[in-house]
């Protein structure tokens, strides 16, 4: 059937959609004879859920019904687990599913047409400037420093009168680096009372420095604060979209009137649970890829390779104009990796087999990135 061109009185999308970027997913690894595929190209676990979290999925039938709007059961588990009240915490389709939900509430466009301001470092999460426009505010992305940390000076500078919501990756996806606590404490110092401060923690399961930041005593410490986090990453949930915002009542009040309703099934509350229920096992597993991630680490060291410092479940490589080539090297060898045109590439910590493979990869590929100094 043939297409035309949209006319003037057709339906036309909102002129945003426009200047958003699109996301890109990490793409699967073209298969090569002899070789077994690995997809290191998504921030995913490649471990399964423990077997107690499959165990509460394939007891589970009952997905005929809807499930409870306000995620009561999962929501006492966090507040035990976490020590923190239940009614602090808001539920959502993963820490993203969270994030919306908070720019949806805090961010916009004014009566007066005047765009709300929302800063975050960049390069970070690649999702984060398509939910700011969707929500009809204006990002302002504050390049990263050499070392792929937040340049939070520059990012205090940045906030004015029209910035509502400030987001603070860590660790920082893709680079690696975490901030540390003394850092954002002067930075929440430095910034209005109005604003709100999200720090996003997607991957705070596997940071082994005791300088990090820790999302949650900032949010006790400070109203304006507010923490995301997800059972996609170390808990291995990423399929059934579990994640959470804490704030502090009188700003989760307003979140609940936009929060979607039903974005968590009972299906993924049972088992975000159940992985809460045994957590000891979870942790097992996240200390074997913390381990898998020192072993990648120094081998790139071995190798010449010099990288920022990683606290996530990955890599990066600060390839530049070379990104796209290395990404193309490693899908002949069956292993796929996430490139950042221009920029560099990254790379997720997988199977053992995987990671052995990527660094032959990196042994041979004649390109080594280096930080400045």
């Amino acid at each position: 059937m043939q297409t035309t061109p949209l006319q003037a009185n057709a339906v036309q999308p909102r002129p945003v959609l426009d200047r958003l970027p699109k996301y890109a997913a990490g793409k699967p690894p073209a298969p090569i004879e002899g070789l077994t595929s690995y997809k290191l190209s998504s921030n995913e676990n490649p471990l399964p859920p423990i077997p107690a979290v499959l165990d509460a999925i394939r007891e589970y039938a009952g997905i005929f019904r809807y499930p409870d709007p306000l995620s009561t059961a999962l929501r006492g588990a966090l507040s035990e687990h976490l020590d923190v009240p239940a009614e602090d915490i808001v539920t959502g389709a993963g820490s993203l599913g969270a994030l919306t939900q908070i720019l949806n509430t805090f961010a916009g466009q004014n009566e007066d047409g005047v765009q709300d301001e929302v800063v975050y470092a960049w390069r970070s999460f690649e999702a984060y400037p398509i939910v700011v426009g969707t929500a009809g505010a204006r990002a302002v992305e504050v390049p990263v420093l050499d070392d792929g940390r937040h340049d939070l000076e520059a990012m205090a500078a940045a906030v004015n009168e029209r910035t509502t919501v400030v987001v603070l990756c860590t660790p920082n996806n893709p680079t690696g680096p975490i901030l540390r606590t003394d850092e954002v404490e002067r930075f929440i110092a430095a910034v209005p009372r109005n604003v709100l401060v999200v720090i996003d923690e997607a991957y705070t399961e596997f940071v082994r420095d005791d300088d990090a930041v820790n999302g949650i005593e900032m949010y006790r410490k400070h109203p304006n604060v507010a923490v995301l986090r997800t059972f996609s990453k170390a808990h291995g949930l990423a399929n059934l979209r579990v994640g959470y915002s804490i704030t502090r009542p009188e700003i989760t009040a307003h979140l609940r009137v936009i929060a979607t309703p039903f974005a968590v099934s009972t299906l993924a509350e049972r088992a975000a649970i159940a992985s809460l229920e045994n957590a000891d096992a979870v942790a097992e597993r996240v200390e074997s890829l913390v381990q898998e991630r020192r072993r990648v680490v120094s081998g790139l060291a071995e190798l010449g390779w010099e990288i920022p410092e990683t606290q996530g479940n990955f890599v990066w490589l600060k390839l530049g104009e070379a990104a796209a080539d290395f990404a193309a090297y490693a899908a002949t060898h069956a292993l796929s990796v996430r490139a950042f045109a221009g920029e560099g590439v990254r790379v997720s910590i997988g199977e053992p087999e995987a990671n052995s493979r990527f660094l032959e990869i990196c042994r041979n590929y004649p390109t080594k990135p280096r930080l400045s100094k």
